[in-house]
């Protein structure tokens, strides 16, 4: 029988504001650590992450990562 699979995908992007005042502000360490350890502590193993560069209205760049969980149903 072969093994099954669930996945999930989520994005924790950076903060609007500091992108505006500062031009950057740097991706929220502490939101990316928790939601990892929330994940695992339900069953989920991390396989993948990418930073990706959104637009953020006409002049900003924000930084997102995106992030891919998986478990064995």
């Amino acid at each position: 029988m072969a093994t099954q699979y669930q996945y999930k995908v989520e994005t924790v992007v950076e903060g609007w504001a500091g992108t505006i005042i500062l031009g950057s502000s740097g991706l929220p360490v502490k939101k990316l650590e928790a939601l990892l350890n929330q994940r695992a502590g339900e069953g989920w193993d991390m396989i993948f992450q990418a930073i990706e560069k959104k637009r953020m209205w006409l002049f900003w760049q924000r930084e997102a990562v995106i992030v891919t969980f998986r478990r064995q149903v």
